[in-house]
């Protein structure tokens, strides 16, 4: 609880000395045009301090109904500041409390300060706690790209079922068997990074440094990790401490970052976890992507966008097999293939290995806009297609075989601008999938 406190009072203080804003039109240093807000963006921006929750429920077969609450604290300043057209918010301090009634749970406190200072620095932190004995594993190899298979009601005197479907093969799992590919984990973690911007804002380098403390533990009965760690020992069981430097390498010309409507995101991200930083393991992980934004038709239509994104992350050392399905961006962790961010129509880490790819590609059409009770409320409908694979060599990246696709529908409602509310149907031959979640997917 101490922690808690301090670490909430650390935020409010950095808030605080943001907000000493000079009420001036002229920037201390120059940023690039393209990532002015555009006009209509800029018109829809609230002044000053205001307060963005909704509840956050959900339900899907693997987490059970899950209800909570995500918001944030916008600190926008006046549109006098500067830095007013240039920026999504001053700062933003964000929490989300998330519970499910099979006892997943979710504490995270989060703050990220652009120009901290009115300075070329920009301060992200985020804390957070999780509990969650529902994750998913597969293997951590190729092998988790293969079907999934079952006997009938679990008798293995009747033909095998292969390629089938994941509420089949659920249902079909046995007493001995229904944790077969479930794990627990709880995990306590701290996140600090500062990036530093040149060529007028569009160029960012970043460090950072994290914590973790993560303990993974398995259920009784017939369970693959628990197999698998009895024949080979499986570096990540039991609990652990994960310390890790981050570095990065960041160009930016987004036009608003919470909802671009044109430019270019893309990073190359490292982190070296070394037990001299106090980890229990020594490994390195390297992510690219690269996210790609443009106006369709504007003389025609007045927002309709496309979006694209092509991930890659690689996986070295000694590293614990729950670090394969980390993929850490400058702007938060993306877990997995599979779920709400990469491959939406399997389950949450599906898929697992060294090697990731993913790519995604979205049409954004707002269709429709309006204000009410002092709100902006903007929707947009979003067919979007993904396509992803996972390989144990380097070497042979890319090969065809390993890929697997999905696609689906989506709804975006964007509440005065920054808050992004995100509703995906997303459809594979494995499976089918709903998701409500914050932010769009990439």
């Amino acid at each position: 609880m101490k922690f808690k406190l301090s670490f909430s009072f650390f935020f409010f203080v950095l808030i605080a000395f943001s907000q000493e804003i000079k009420d001036t039109v002229n920037l201390p240093f120059a940023i690039a045009k393209e990532k002015q807000l555009s006009e209509e963006d800029l018109n829809n921006k609230k002044e000053g301090i205001y307060v963005t929750g909704v509840p956050d429920i959900s339900s899907d077969p693997v987490n059970g109904f899950g209800y909570g609450a995500e918001g944030s604290v916008f600190f926008n300043g006046k549109r006098s500041d500067p830095f007013f057209k240039f920026t999504p918010y001053r700062a933003e301090l964000g929490i989300a409390i998330f519970n499910t009634t099979k006892e997943q749970r979710e504490l995270i406190l989060r703050l990220d300060v652009p120009y901290i200072f009115d300075t070329k620095w920009r301060f992200r932190a985020e804390a957070g706690y999780e509990s969650n004995p529902n994750l998913l594993y597969f293997g951590k190899t190729e092998s988790s790209l293969n079907g999934l298979s079952y006997y009938p009601n679990g008798d293995n005197s009747l033909p095998i079922v292969t390629n089938a479907n994941y509420s089949d093969y659920e249902n079909n799992l046995d007493e001995n068997n229904q944790f077969y590919n479930t794990y627990i984990k709880k995990e306590y973690i701290l996140n600090v990074s500062l990036e530093h911007s040149f060529m007028e804002g569009r160029f960012r380098t970043l460090f950072g440094i994290e914590f973790a403390n993560v303990g993974i533990s398995t259920f009784n009965g017939n369970n693959l990790l628990q197999n698998e760690n009895s024949a080979n020992p499986l570096l990540g069981m039991g609990n652990n401490n994960v310390g890790i430097f981050q570095s990065g390498l960041i160009f930016d010309t987004r036009d608003l970052e919470t909802d671009p409507n044109q430019g270019i995101f893309a990073e190359l991200t490292n982190e070296l976890s070394l037990k001299a930083f106090g980890s229990t393991f020594n490994f390195n992980k390297t992510f690219f992507h690269a996210n790609f934004y443009q106006k369709l038709f504007p003389k025609l239509i007045k927002k309709m966008i496309f979006a694209t994104q092509f991930a890659y992350g690689y996986t070295a050392g000694d590293s614990p097999f729950f670090e394969y399905q980390d993929q850490w961006s400058s702007e938060g962790s993306i877990e997995g293939l599979g779920g709400a961010h990469t491959l939406r129509g399997f389950k949450q880490n599906r898929f697992l290995a060294r090697v990731m790819n993913f790519n995604n590609f979205e049409i954004r059409y707002r269709f429709a806009q309006t204000h009410f009770l002092k709100q902006h409320i903007a929707l947009s409908g979003v067919p979007f297609m993904d396509i992803g694979g996972v390989w144990d060599d380097i070497n042979k990246s890319f090969s065809l075989n390993n890929y697997r696709f999905s696609e689906g529908i989506g709804l975006r409602i964007a509440w005065n601008v920054n808050t992004i509310l995100r509703f995906d149907y997303a459809v594979s031959k494995e499976d089918n999938q709903f998701f409500f979640n914050f932010g769009h997917s990439f």
